[in-house]
């Protein structure tokens, strides 16, 4: 059968089951829109700018577990390097299609020419060029197959604007079904190295399990649950790993680590002589620098996961095994069961010492700078408000510090995402479009002032969109993380790197469309969270918050200059 590029690209997104693709036009992708409006359902996402699509694609594939799919003309290509990258790093898979002057142009000097392929070779698993329209199968074939297996992570396809209009016989339209969901392949890890891992494990007077986002990316729930049950190990996550387990189960430790992680859960994995990583890359914020773990001298080390340098990379193992999470410990704990029938263990439940902690927080009454209104009190009431099918996003900075200690994910999924493997700001607005796509639920987006600069924009998409989402909007009139590191680490105070003018931000959404709403006081909290996640469509609410270095959240580095300084301190 004759087809033309476009169509050909089409049929073979419609078979490996895509839904929806994130975008904005360009000329150089008007053939391809041509041929979607006569012969393609899929929806097409339009956002105002491609940072915001590449990190809705990015956010639409962790809530889906589909590979997303991404399209940029080529004006636009470089401004999808964050979103791409944010991928990259936190292993989602995206099938990014970035159009382009035809071939060779770029070497005349043509408007917009620039070396696509060199550009994202190094952020994606593969970047390849499209020349020919008898390759398209094949071609993404292997695209959806590379970006779904071993370590997911997007695919670049290059697409000369003339590949769209020209024309070949074509005879292997096909999809590899298994390449439709991520992970399309669960090896096994080697079976020694399990029976080992469950020696360590059975041997350990305190061990614990720590679960990085790899976990929820291998949909690792269930066997995370048995093993941690049938052997009574408490499961503390990174920020990105927050939703792997119910975190109001007893054995919930909760988020660990140096964004989000609290005074009791840092102590308890850092008394722990057995440390068992699952699905982690052991990084700087969920590790506290590499100091949250103790004496590796007096610590056993375990590490379980599907990229092979991340197994071992930051601390000295006795146990490295490179395998997908889930099946790995279903096959560990399919051990267990059959060579130790009688096993029994003392229960472990740490309800208490979570409920104390929590309660030490929400009962602190620090009392707020004037013209502020307290984070956590805002914390508090959105999770006693929260329905289990909304989802929360935050940006990477203080916007996610408070979300990531102290809402609880009630049932296990990809309930809560931020983008703390590149962590660059204005992410948590267009994650919220991607998720609203992803879900039927209602959506939060935590997002600070120097965040929201960078997506004003996009409240057009979500109002046009009619999703149910809530921006959020903690503001302080400054780079908060920015200069709270830098006066409380470093006793700089240069407020003209850090400190904006003011922005009335009400205004600004209400000229979107928005309802809006501004807290003032803590008696507006519940109310007002109340109102915006009854309403089905957008809304913006406001609420000053204090500078990051006034009142301290949960950044251990930070707490321990607070106590120095009595300064105070939430932890």
């Amino acid at each position: 059968m004759n087809m033309n590029g476009a169509e050909v690209i089409l049929r073979m997104l419609e078979l490996h089951g895509v839904r929806h693709v994130f975008g904005l036009p360009g000329e150089t992708t008007i053939g391809w829109y041509k041929e979607w409006q006569k012969s393609s359902t899929i929806e097409y996402v339009l956002t105002r700018d491609e940072r915001t699509a590449s990190y809705a694609a990015e956010a639409y594939a962790k809530i889906t577990g589909r590979p997303a799919v991404l399209e940029a003309p080529s004006p636009g290509v470089t401004h999808c390097t964050p979103g791409i990258t944010e991928a990259f790093l936190s292993s989602v898979p995206v099938i990014y299609f970035s159009s382009d002057v035809p071939m060779n142009q770029d070497k005349k000097h043509g408007l917009t020419g620039v070396d696509q392929t060199a550009m994202y070779a190094s952020i994606c698993k593969e970047s390849f060029y499209l020349t020919n329209v008898k390759d398209i199968p094949l071609l993404l074939r292997r695209a959806f197959r590379v970006a779904t297996s071993g370590r997911p992570a997007p695919v670049h396809i290059r697409v000369p604007i003339n590949v769209f209009h020209e024309e070949a016989e074509i005879t292997d339209l096909y999809a590899e079904e298994d390449y439709q969901f991520y992970p399309s392949h669960r090896p096994v890890a080697d079976h020694k190295k399990i029976r080992k891992a469950v020696d360590a494990l059975l041997s350990a007077e305190k061990p614990v399990i720590i679960c990085g986002q790899g976990t929820l990316i291998s949909k690792a729930t269930d066997a995370v649950l048995e093993l941690a049950e049938l052997l009574q190990i408490p499961v503390g996550t990174t920020t990105p790993g927050k939703g792997i387990i119910p975190e109001t189960h007893p054995l919930a430790l909760r988020v660990v680590g140096a964004r989000g992680g609290m005074e009791y859960s840092n102590a308890y994995v850092k008394e722990a002589d057995c440390v068992f990583f699952i699905g982690s890359n052991t990084d700087s914020s969920g590790t506290n620098h590499w100091k949250l773990y103790g004496d590796p001298e007096h610590t056993t080390f375990m590490h379980l996961d599907i990229a092979e340098a991340h197994v071992g990379n930051n601390y000295p193992l006795k146990v490295g095994m490179v395998g997908d999470a889930r099946a790995s410990l279903e096959y560990m704990t399919a051990v267990i069961r059959d060579e130790r029938p009688t096993l029994a263990r003392n229960r472990v439940d740490l309800t208490e010492l979570k409920r104390t902690a929590l309660d030490a927080v929400f009962n602190s009454n620090i009392e707020m700078p004037a013209g502020t209104v307290s984070p956590v009190k805002l914390t508090q009431a959105l999770d006693k408000l929260l329905p289990t099918d909304a989802i929360v996003t935050a940006e990477p900075g203080v916007s996610a510090i408070y979300p990531s200690a102290l809402l609880s994910v009630r049932e296990a999924g990809r309930r809560y995402i931020t983008n703390y493997s590149m962590g660059a700001l204005g992410y948590s607005v267009p994650a919220g479009i991607g998720a609203a796509y992803a879900n039927d639920g209602p959506v939060i987006s935590f997002t600070g002032d120097g965040s929201i600069a960078f997506v004003l924009g996009d409240f057009e998409t979500i109002k046009r969109s009619n999703k149910n989402i809530t921006v959020i909007l903690t503001r302080n009139d400054n780079y908060g993380w920015i200069r709270a590191e830098a006066i409380l680490l470093d006793d700089v105070d240069a407020p003209w790197t850090t400190d904006f003018g003011a922005v009335d931000y009400i205004k600004i959404a209400e000229g979107f469309g928005f309802e809006t709403a501004r807290i003032t006081s803590e008696d507006q909290i519940e109310a007002t969270l109340a109102e915006a996640i009854n309403n089905p469509g957008a809304n913006f609410i406001e609420m000053m918050v204090p500078s990051q270095d006034k009142i301290i959240p949960f950044v251990p580095p930070w707490v321990d200059v607070a106590r120095e300084r009595k300064l105070p301190y939430f932890y």
